[in-house]
């Protein structure tokens, strides 16, 4: 017997940001929050600290609002029904700053996500101004779908991914705030987000909504080219390079179905192997002299 579709339309708003600025960043993430509303999506992904800017370095505190905050609260009842996920430093327990994004919808913050892997390499200091993250953990959406969020550099680290695929998400939100140059003069970061976005929507069957930013943001350069990457790793809809644009489109629950009945990676995972795995090298780690044998 034929199962129904369930569809889902996404959209990806790639913008430029103004650091220290909510108030005029709001405003953009109004414009594109009603923009989407329009377009008939579902969920709507803003970049990497959309409201704050990427670069508040050392004034992150300055920057920061809690989850209470009425500039949240204003945006979440512009989106209605529709899901928004909008980046901030957020100022949690006993002034702890973290680089989180907000799900805002029907006028409430209904789920927040904490950079888990913080970037400290090549010119990337987050690790000096942000507290880290604890969990991978999914939020509802539409439907069957179920997403969970991992911010930028989270997405470079395998593990993650493999978390938020068996613990149930069937969409992977990825707001970006990627420089070129970052890394270093040879690395390219266009190159390596296609690579990287395509290669585990493929492995897992999950379909991913990566929002980069634009413009310039204390000497670094953000290059665009946002994407929407479906269940068997085709880019089914892509921003240019260096401008702000909306980007919507569909994703059909019954491609993540047969993704993943067809490569099974999620179903295969073996858990007892990874926790005994995990337990072992821990104790070798824990060793002194071990390290390196």
């Amino acid at each position: 017997m034929a199962r129904q579709s369930d569809v889902i339309r996404v959209a990806a708003a790639q913008i430029d940001v103004t650091p220290f600025a909510a108030e005029a960043n709001a405003a953009k993430h109004e414009e594109m929050i009603v923009r989407a509303r329009q377009g008939g999506a579902d969920l709507v992904v803003f970049p990497e600290l959309s409201l704050a800017g990427y670069n508040v370095g050392a004034r992150s505190y300055d920057a920061a609002i809690t989850r209470d905050h009425e500039l949240l609260s204003e945006l979440a009842r512009t989106a209605q029904d529709l899901s928004a996920v909008v980046g901030f430093v957020e100022e949690g327990y006993a002034a702890q700053f973290f680089n989180s994004a907000a799900v805002l919808r029907d006028g409430e913050v209904v789920f927040v996500h904490r950079k888990l892997n913080l970037a400290n390499y090549g010119v990337l200091e987050e690790g000096k101004f942000f507290a880290q993250g604890r969990y991978v953990e999914p939020f509802p959406l539409q439907g069957n779908f179920s997403g969970a969020i991992l911010t930028c550099a989270d997405m470079w680290n395998p593990a993650l991914v493999h978390l938020a695929a068996l613990h149930g998400a069937t969409l992977l939100v990825a707001p970006t705030a990627s420089s070129h140059d970052a890394v270093s003069l040879a690395f390219s970061n266009p190159r390596g987000w296609d690579m990287v976005l395509r290669f585990y929507a493929m492995i897992y069957g999950l379909p991913i909504v990566m929002a980069n930013r634009v413009g310039t943001d204390g000497g670094l350069e953000f290059w665009g080219g946002s994407r929407i990457v479906g269940a068997s790793g085709d880019v089914l809809a892509s921003a240019g390079w260096g401008s702000e644009e909306l980007i919507l489109s569909d994703i059909d629950y019954l491609d993540v179905r047969r993704a993943r009945f067809e490569l099974p990676t999620v179903r295969d995972s073996n858990l007892g192997l990874l926790q005994r795995e995990i337990d072992r090298l821990s104790q070798r780690l824990g060793v002194p002299g071990e390290l390196g044998r």
